[in-house]
């Protein structure tokens, strides 16, 4: 047991997927963050707020800049967010006179929200095309067996006759949903988060909007009036995460029972047992199960994290950074299990 399997040497071979945890890690949130700073100092260069030669010199300085982790991370200890910290060490390393241009206008959740969004984007992308490859599996076990015979079972128990394609197609059916609700979400979700203080951009007066649109547009993101204390797109989004994953249970689950019968399925590389020479047990098919189990009570917290107080919550916050990456992570691996899964089916129905 540890803390999280997901990026455990030994768990994450079976539970974890290294390219939705890769876009997680602090290298790629620093780089993220750094693209904000970047991108700011340039939207406000070109709406005249900041001059022009003090965001030359702050985009050169971010060009090597590497910050100091071990400060960063006491930094964390002491504010409770990373960028009061990060801006400092920014701010140090571009000197005066133009120091005092860095970040202007924004504020800590500015920064780390729009983050979040440039590294969702890459995942969703990733997420996309495992989805893409588990739909093309089980439409193939379609095509190769879908005639075959199936005894169905209602309430675990003998019912009609059924064809394998009747129970491939409940398997499949539910993903191709889910690839049209990943992109419905995205449009909603993968915006720019810019509100300043408080959400109102006070120190940018009547350019405050235009300042976002030039941000937005410089990061590949969508204009969106602030939304740092709305957090429904992403409790939706943790919602598709479950739902994909609850579908990939059930197929983990249909995929165990047929394999404890030994009749209706034959499945190539099942995992051995250290006691029983002669057991195939059916281990993907049970980490889609596990998955699924887990996203489902992780997303009760994520709609807890929908309560922020006013205008910003550090508590709601903090817990959507502890329950948000898991959910993605356990459903990138749960769509990379059943896609091997699927092509280790040698033989459905009769």
């Amino acid at each position: 047991m540890t803390v999280s399997p997901f990026d455990h040497p030994l768990l994450s071979g079976l539970l974890g997927d290294e390219e939705a945890a890769r876009h997680f890690s602090v290298e790629a949130d620093i780089a993220a963050m750094i693209a904000f700073e970047r991108a700011l100092t340039e939207a406000e260069a070109d709406c005249g707020i900041i001059p022009r030669e003090a965001a030359a010199a702050i985009v050169k300085t971010l060009a090597s800049f590497r910050p100091d982790t071990g400060k960063l991370r006491a930094g964390v200890t002491r504010d409770g967010v990373v960028v009061p910290e990060l801006v400092r060490q920014i701010k140090l390393a571009v000197g005066e006179p133009h120091g005092g241009s860095v970040h202007f206008a924004a504020t800590s959740q500015d920064v780390i929200d729009t983050s979040l969004m440039l590294r969702l984007k890459s995942v969703a992308e990733h997420l996309g095309l495992l989805l893409t490859e588990t739909i093309i599996r089980l439409a193939s076990l379609e095509e190769r067996f879908g005639g075959r015979a199936l005894t169905g079972m209602t309430r675990m128990q003998p019912a009609v006759p059924i064809t394998a394609a009747d129970r491939v197609t409940a398997w499949r059916a539910p993903l191709q949903r889910h690839q049209e609700r990943l992109s419905e979400q995205l449009a909603r979700l993968l915006a720019v988060q810019f509100g300043g203080a408080a959400g109102t951009l006070e120190k940018l007066g009547d350019k405050g909007p235009a300042v976002r649109a030039a941000l937005a547009g410089r990061l590949g993101l969508a204009d969106a009036p602030q939304w740092h204390s709305q957090r429904d797109a992403l409790a939706d989004l943790a919602g598709l995460m479950s739902l994909i994953t609850g579908s990939l249970g059930k197929f983990g689950q249909d995929i165990a029972l047929m394999a404890q019968g030994g009749t209706d399925i034959e499945l190539s590389g099942g995992g051995g047992s250290s006691a029983m020479p002669h057991k195939q047990n059916p281990v993907r098919a049970e980490a889609l199960v596990a998955l699924a189990r887990f996203n489902a009570t992780q997303l009760s917290g994520m709609h807890q994290a929908l309560v922020h107080e006013q205008e910003r919550s550090g508590a709601a916050w903090t817990l959507e950074w502890l329950l948000l990456p898991q959910m993605i992570v356990a459903t990138a691996a749960s769509l990379r299990l059943a896609a091997e899964l699927a092509a280790r089916i040698e033989s459905l129905g009769h």
